[in-house]
C-alpha cells in the first residue's frame, strides 16, 4: 500500500461521523501513528489503549484471558471498546469499538503461528477476522505494518467508508472472517442482559457538536408537556448542551421493561423529535458513570431520596461516598420543584451536605412549575 493510498483512506475515515475507541495488544502499533498523523484524528479516535503486558490485559478485560492472542479476546476487547465509545461519544454519533490481538515475530522465535485477530463492534454488527501470516517471510516491523494496514481497512469498513485498498497479504494468507448482524430487537435484548450499556435514538434535529448532555431521566409513561418544558428550561439554565431524555429499561422497584414497552415509549420521542437514550441503569450514581460530565434534570422528590441515608442502609458515610463519586465524574443535578408527600418543595428545602452543595443547581419556580404527572395522566385515562 502506498503512503498516498493509506493517507486517503485515513482522511476518509476522519471525514465519516463514526467515533471510535481502539484497544490493541501485540501488534498494529503503526496504525495509531497513521491515524493520528492525519488532520481530523480527534473527530474519529476517542481513546486508544495499548495493552502489551499481561497485567494490563487482565485489568482491561477484568479477568485472565484464556488466550491473549485469540479471536475471542479480540471480540471481548471490541465490545469493551464499543461500550466505552458510547460513554465518550457525542450524542447520536455512530460509535465503533475495535479490538486487536497479535502474536507476531519476536526476539525469541515462536513455535506457533504468526497471526493476528481483529474485531469491530458497531450498533448492528460484530465482525471478527483472523489472519495467519507466512512464518519467516517478514521482519517484526513488516508484520506490524501488514497488521496495521489490515486494521485501518477494518476501521474503514466498520465506518462504512468506501475504498479499494487491499492489505499487502500473499495469496496464501487468506483471512478467516466471521460476521454477525443485529436488528433492533436483538440490540435491545443485549441492553437488557447488560452486554451493552445503552442505545441512543437521535430523533432530535440538533446537530450541535457540544459534548455535554442535559439529561432528563424518567419512565415517561406517558411523555407529557411538563417533561418537554422542564428539559427546555434546564438547557437554557445550563447555557447550552445537548438535551436528551433517558429511559431506564431496568427499574429498581419494578420488573424490567419488555421490548414492546420500550418500543412504544421510544415512539413518543420520535413523534416530538427529541433524542432519547435507553439505558439499563436505574440508579443515578451508575448513570453518572454512563454519562460523565452531564447535567441531570431531577425533581425535588428525587433529591429527597438522593440525600437521605435511609436509601443507603442508613449509612451517612456511604451516601456521601456514592454522591461524591457522582461529583467526581463531573456531573451536576438541576433541581425543579415537586410535590413531596403533599407539599410543594424546592432544592432549598433540603439539607444538602456541604461537600455536595455545588453539585446541585436550583431551577427557579418562576421559570418552571408544572404539577402534572404521568401518574395523574394515567388515572384520567383509566390506565390505573
Amino acid at each position: 500500500m502506498t503512503d498516498s493510498c493509506r493517507r486517503a483512506l485515513v482522511e476518509a475515515i476522519h471525514s465519516s461521523p463514526t467515533q471510535a475507541v481502539i484497544y490493541l495488544s501485540g501488534g498494529a502499533s503503526q496504525a495509531l501513528g497513521w491515524l493520528m498523523s492525519v488532520p481530523g484524528a480527534s473527530n474519529t479516535v476517542l481513546e486508544s489503549v495499548v495493552t502489551y503486558s499481561r497485567m494490563s490485559m487482565i485489568q482491561l478485560l477484568g479477568k485472565v484471558p484464556a488466550q491473549a492472542a485469540s479471536s475471542q479476546t479480540a471480540e471481548e476487547m471490541a465490545l469493551l471498546a464499543y461500550n466505552r465509545a458510547l460513554k465518550l461519544s457525542k450524542p447520536g454519533s455512530p460509535v465503533l469499538g475495535v479490538g486487536f490481538t497479535g502474536a507476531l515475530a519476536s526476539a525469541q522465535p515462536k513455535r506457533g503461528d504468526h497471526r493476528f485477530h481483529v474485531s469491530t463492534r458497531t450498533s448492528d454488527r460484530f465482525w471478527t477476522s483472523t489472519v495467519t501470516l507466512t512464518k519467516g517471510l517478514r521482519t517484526r516491523e513488516q508484520e506490524d505494518g501488514v497488521s496495521s494496514q489490515y486494521l485501518i481497512k477494518a476501521i474503514a469498513n466498520a465506518s462504512k467508508v468506501p475504498g479499494t485498498f487491499v492489505p499487502d497479504l500473499t495469496e496464501s494468507e487468506v483471512p478467516d472472517e466471521y460476521e454477525k448482524k443485529f436488528d433492533e430487537e436483538e440490540e435491545l435484548k443485549q441492553l437488557l442482559s447488560g452486554i451493552i450499556c445503552f442505545k441512543v435514538y437521535p430523533f432530535s434535529s440538533n446537530t450541535s457538536n457540544v459534548e455535554k448532555k442535559i439529561i432528563l431521566s424518567g419512565s415517561f409513561n406517558p411523555l407529557h408537556d411538563g417533561h418537554l418544558k422542564l428539559l427546555e428550561i434546564a438547557t437554557s439554565i445550563c447555557g447550552g448542551g445537548y438535551p436528551c431524555f433517558e429511559l431506564s429499561a431496568v427499574n429498581a422497584d419494578k420488573p424490567p421493561l419488555e421490548i414492546p414497552q420500550i418500543n412504544d415509549r421510544v415512539k413518543q420521542f420520535e413523534k416530538v423529535g427529541k433524542t432519547v437514550i435507553v439505558s439499563n441503569q436505574p440508579y443515578f450514581y451508575k448513570k453518572a458513570e454512563l454519562f460523565p460530565g452531564s447535567a441531570f434534570v431531577i425533581g425535588a422528590d428525587t433529591v429527597a431520596r438522593l440525600v437521605h441515608p435511609k436509601y443507603y442502609g442508613n449509612d451517612y458515610g456511604k451516601m456521601l461516598e456514592i454522591l461524591l463519586g457522582c461529583k467526581n465524574t463531573g456531573c451536576t443535578f438541576l433541581v425543579g420543584g415537586r410535590n413531596v408527600d403533599g407539599t410543594f418543595k424546592v432544592l432549598e428545602d433540603f439539607d444538602i451536605p456541604a461537600e455536595l452543595k455545588d453539585m446541585f443547581v436550583p431551577i427557579p419556580v418562576e421559570k418552571f412549575r408544572m404539577d402534572i404527572s404521568s401518574t395523574e395522566i394515567r388515572k384520567t385515562q383509566g390506565l390505573l
